[in-house]
């Protein structure tokens, strides 16, 4: 498992931050998405043999957000 952190522009309420958590956890691959409208960052935690990071960026793109950065941090957890 890998995390990675995006830096996302274009969130205006913590609803579009529960709307963008909705779709990327849907995407194969992906165990965990946090979403912070106050911290404007997606922490998600998924399989790198399953999804890459430019298929999750494009799912936060998708519906109008932004990507302006992005971090791996990292093996994830259990």
């Amino acid at each position: 498992m890998k995390t990675s952190i995006f830096r996302i522009e274009g969130m205006n309420c913590d609803a579009c931050a529960n709307t963008l958590k909705r779709l990327v956890e849907k995407q194969t691959g992906v165990r965990m998405a946090s979403v912070s409208f106050a911290d404007g960052q997606a922490r998600v935690l998924y399989d790198p043999q399953s999804v890459d990071e430019e298929h999750l960026v494009a799912t936060i793109q998708e519906p109008g957000f932004r990507v302006v950065g992005r971090n791996s941090v990292g093996g994830g957890g259990c």
